[in-house]
């Protein structure tokens, strides 16, 4: 666009007008400095674009063709600070979350359900990955929060904790019945069953492989998943040993279609909670997130 939007402006006021002194009343500007820059601009199209008559000025055929365009312009200009107040005025704004499916549907979900409500005109994205993507994805900028468990390094990462999550092994009582009945005592479950563990990219199963090698227990049969509710409803129809997550299995723990099984070392508990990006921008909708977790948290 060769020319300014002054000079656009200033047509698009003389047009709907029809009179330069309207236009100049309008815009607040002298009638000469009104007639230089529609001269200017005629000048500069190569195009005449307003008749001049006593009555007023009128478009001519190119200037209605050119007007068509500028009106829808300044249409569209006037459409998007209207909904720029509206945005403000509502809160409105965009918060990108990552968070691992299973984390996604126990702990975060219930948290947004809350979060929503107050915030209602906040657009939220959700992003399922392994706690190591999230973080990497928090570095790069391309998510505001992340709920994850608490990384090893917190170097450039902000971390509310929000709850601990404790391992644990479990497996119907028909699956440890036949283990019983092949000899095999309670003390070595783990080492003679078939093991139904997460994939390795996850969080949860590089803790359960350190625990393994802390006591020196050897995983003899491993089935891999790559999400906690299959590996859940895997454990119930009596294919292995699983690990999961106290608070997540706790329905069938008291149903009893899940036992726990103990272990001789337990396994420490783990906390998760918020991460984000302390080089990162810090949002109006992030924080608003954070200062809702704070109140969140004080009330639970």
């Amino acid at each position: 666009m060769e020319q300014n939007l002054s000079s656009y402006r200033i047509f698009y006021a003389v047009a709907n007008t029809g009179n330069i002194s309207r236009a100049a009343k309008e815009l607040y500007i002298s009638q000469p400095a009104i007639s230089k820059s529609i001269q200017k601009l005629e000048e500069n199209l190569e195009v005449k674009l307003f008749d001049r008559s006593s009555r007023g000025v009128s478009l001519t055929p190119e200037g209605e063709l050119l007007y068509t365009h500028v009106k829808s312009a300044f249409e569209t200009l006037s459409l998007g600070e209207d909904r720029l107040r509206r945005s403000i005025a509502l809160g409105m704004g965009n918060l990108a979350i990552g968070a691992s499916a299973t984390l996604c549907k126990y702990v975060l979900l219930p948290y947004l359900r809350d979060f929503i409500k107050k915030y209602p005109h906040i657009h939220i994205s959700i992003a399922c990955h392994s706690t190591h993507q999230t973080l990497k994805l928090l570095g790069d900028g391309r998510l505001d929060i992340g709920l994850v468990g608490r990384p090893q390094s917190l170097k450039n990462i902000g971390f509310y904790p929000l709850q601990e999550i404790e391992d644990i092994f479990v497996a119907t009582r028909s699956y440890l019945h036949n283990l019983k009945a092949r000899g095999i005592e309670k003390g070595h479950i783990l080492q003679n069953s078939t093991l139904l563990l997460l994939d390795r990219e996850n969080m949860t199963r590089q803790y359960i492989d350190s625990y393994f090698q802390e006591n020196h227990i050897m995983a003899q049969d491993v089935i891999e998943v790559s999400n906690l509710d299959l590996l859940i409803e895997m454990s119930k129809i009596s294919l292995g040993v699983g690990s999961v997550i106290r608070d997540f299995v706790q329905n069938e723990l008291k149903a009893g279609s899940l036992l726990e099984i103990p272990l001789g070392t337990p396994l420490q508990k783990r906390e998760i909670g918020f991460a984000y990006n302390l080089d990162g921008k810090i949002s109006k909708p992030l924080k608003q997130f954070l200062a809702f977790y704070e109140a969140y948290k004080g009330g639970h």
